[in-house]
Parts: structure tokens; C-alpha cells; sequence
């Protein structure tokens, strides 16, 4: 399985997201990171948004729900089975 984070250098929810997305233990999944200034599309779509987390599918990204800053790795390790369980 697949995981996408569109983030940005010096992003700190970015940043926080990807250290707890680390500690995950529960699920095993490959990280993707996409600096959305690379591309001009990623920038576009997710400038005001970011972190982005998407589950990459054969052909599309599907977004996950956005999860709070202040939630904990075992909060975003329930939000991913709950999520990633229905996209597979």
C-alpha cells in the first residue's frame, strides 16, 4: 500500500504529520513525499491545503480525511484502518 503527503519545506503540520505517519506501527505502508512546489498542479490544488494524505490506487489518489494536528499516532493509525479498509 501506498501514501502520499503533499507537503512543502519548512511546513511544520507537514512536518508533524510526517514524524507521527513514522511512528505508525499498526500498518504497513510505503510514504511518498510530494514538495507541491515541484509542481505547478500539486501547487495549484493544494497550496491552502496542506498536508495532504492520499491512499495512491492503480490508476487515482484518493484524499484521506484530514486529521488534527493535535491527534496522536494512535488517533491517525484508527483513522487510517478506519480509511484505508473501505479504499482497498
Amino acid at each position: 500500500m501506498q501514501l502520499i503527503l503533499y507537503s512543502k519545506p519548512g511546513c511544520h503540520l507537514c512536518q508533524g504529520l510526517q514524524k507521527k505517519l513514522e511512528q505508525v506501527s499498526q500498518i504497513q505502508f510505503e510514504l511518498e513525499i510530494r514538495d507541491i512546489n515541484t509542481c505547478e498542479a500539486w501547487f495549484a490544488a493544494y497550496q491552502y491545503e496542506i498536508p495532504v494524505l492520499c491512499q495512491k490506487l492503480s490508476n487515482t489518489e484518493k484524499p484521506l480525511p484530514r486529521i488534527s494536528p493535535r491527534a496522536t499516532v494512535a488517533k491517525l493509525e484508527q483513522m487510517l484502518q478506519k480509511n484505508l479498509r473501505t479504499l482497498e
